[in-house]
């Protein structure tokens, strides 16, 4: 349960300001269909975040001792002091209406979007810490749709109430404070 709900807290509070979460919005005032999108980036972070959990599950065997443990913690600190950069996300970077309609422009451009992202990093480093794909992959998933199912429903208005400094503080604490206790119980 603990991968689960870790998962869940750490890419939830991650992922509000983020730069998926401002395609989310941008998507949701493109095309005003809110069940496609919502399904879009369902799938897409399925796919994105197995793989990325699978990928840290198979480093962490591969890797396996002190010195890599210490990486996994270290690296978790790395992400909160990232997090605490704020992304911006430029209108251009949006990705065109096209026929293919709000579905797979969301599925393919959050897929991509979330490639190399904080996000997707801190469930590699999850996978690894916990080696347990399946209850990574689902947290860090439910996580992008707490933070995203709002934005897409809610759109500017969430982002004018929300204070995402204060977020992107809490974020970047529960990230610190994951990695300081992991690399204490790596010494």
């Amino acid at each position: 349960m603990e991968p689960l709900l870790t998962s869940t807290a750490l890419v939830a509070l991650a992922e509000i300001g983020d730069k998926t979460m401002l395609l989310a919005i941008v998507l949701a005032t493109r095309f005003r269909r809110p069940l496609p999108i919502i399904a879009g980036i369902f799938v897409a972070t399925l796919l994105n975040h197995a793989l990325a959990a699978w990928a840290g599950s198979l480093a962490a065997d591969f890797f396996a001792g002190q010195t890599f443990r210490i990486i996994v913690a270290l690296s978790f600190v790395a992400m909160g002091l990232w997090t605490l950069v704020p992304d911006r996300f430029e209108e251009g970077d949006a990705p065109a209406v096209t026929a293919r309609g709000a579905f797979v422009t969301t599925l393919v451009a959050f897929f991509l979007v979330e490639m190399g992202d904080k996000t997707q990093l801190a469930t590699v480093a999850l996978g690894a810490r916990y080696h347990d794909v399946l209850a990574v992959a689902a947290g860090t998933t439910i996580g992008m749709m707490i933070a995203n199912v709002p934005a897409v429903l809610l759109g500017n208005a969430l982002i004018r109430r929300v204070s995402l400094n204060a977020v992107r503080i809490a974020a970047a604490a529960l990230f610190v404070g994951v990695g300081i206790w992991m690399l204490v119980d790596a010494l």
